[in-house]
């Protein structure tokens, strides 16, 4: 079975690999490079729920090859009653050429600062956090992710992924 990763994030290829392994174990993964069709940092649960069916169709459409395409995407969407107004959340979409099965992953609350920079000023998450002084790494997607920044290594971003993989599978009814 080959399964087409909507990314070339190793990150998310691990976090897609490492829970789908338990459902198809002779699985095979291939991540390719897609496009979102959604801007560079999502706000609100469509657009980040469009990001992922986007990236999970694009993988599929590749090669006629694969059997499943999975796709991550992060996004900040409203909540009300809390500080900033926003959560961080991860959607997941599996594509297996005729339907998309999603899944969402638990959220967190992002530091005011850049949430404000996000929503307000339109910056990538990347960009936001380093501006606002919580990391030096350019690409903090591709390692623990803010979610390991802010939880001190407790939580990574590959932890914090894996919910929505599983969760995208039980609507596959896998």
């Amino acid at each position: 079975m080959l399964v087409r990763v909507g990314s070339k994030n190793p990150v998310k290829l691990a976090a897609i690999s490492a829970v789908m392994k338990k459902r198809f174990p002779d699985a095979i993964f291939e991540s390719v490079a897609v496009a979102s069709l959604v801007g560079d940092q999502p706000v609100g649960l469509e657009e980040t729920l469009r990001g992922a069916k986007n990236r999970a169709r694009a993988a599929f459409a590749i090669s006629p090859s694969c059997d499943l395409a999975v796709a991550l995407e992060s996004g900040l969407v409203p909540v009300p009653e809390i500080r900033t107004g926003y959560m961080n959340l991860t959607a997941c979409a599996i594509f297996n050429g005729s339907e998309i099965f999603v899944g969402l992953g638990p959220a967190f609350e992002l530091p005011l600062e850049v949430t404000r920079l996000v929503v307000e000023e339109g910056l990538e998450l990347d960009p936001a956090v380093r501006q606002a002084g919580l990391t030096d790494n350019a690409r903090i997607g591709y390692a623990q992710g803010l979610i390991g920044i802010l939880s001190g290594g407790r939580v990574t971003r590959e932890d914090y992924s894996r919910p929505a993989v599983s969760m995208a599978l039980v609507a596959m009814g896998k």
